[in-house]
């Protein structure tokens, strides 16, 4: 079975994709079709949700989710660099492409962080510009700010 269900939460929706007991998806909701009928909730879509929102509350610092990360292999390698950033650490654009040994593919990292399909549990939000800065994030630049502090705070 392949499907969705979209959650309210503190950044507007939260759209969590399926297929059988494996999660494909966990992103912002960019089309507004999929408000109208809003997908159907499952158990599973419940326990990543619940997951979720207890890391929001500062209760949970990893996650327990079955999911799979497709894209080309250079995005999965960058994809799985960030899955190892500690919680409330953050890492350059460079450090991450210098940790899958391409050290020249500081946009290319940028654009993986883009397509990451599983926002918040594999963590993009924690890369930042060379001086720190918060640079491009799926669910926008206050989502990307809110979530580092809160590491911060509850390290």
């Amino acid at each position: 079975m392949t499907g969705y269900a979209i959650y309210d939460y503190p950044f507007g929706q939260l759209k969590i994709g399926y297929e059988d007991d494996i999660i494909t998806l966990i992103g912002p909701v960019k089309d507004q079709k999929d408000l109208k009928d809003r997908g159907e909730k499952t158990p599973l879509t419940d326990q990543v949700f619940q997951q979720i929102t207890e890391y929001l509350a500062g209760k949970r610092k990893t996650f327990s989710i079955n999911y799979r990360l497709s894209g080309t292999p250079f995005q999965e390698r960058v994809w799985h660099a960030l899955e190892k950033i500690p919680y409330g650490e953050t890492r350059s654009y460079k450090e991450v492409a210098e940790a899958i040994g391409n050290p020249k593919a500081v946009r290319a990292i940028g654009g993986a962080n883009n397509k990451n399909p599983i926002m918040i549990v594999v963590p993009c939000h924690r890369v930042l510009g060379a001086d720190g800065s918060l640079t491009g994030y799926a669910g926008g630049i206050a989502m990307k700010q809110a979530l580092v502090e809160l590491e911060k705070k509850n390290k």
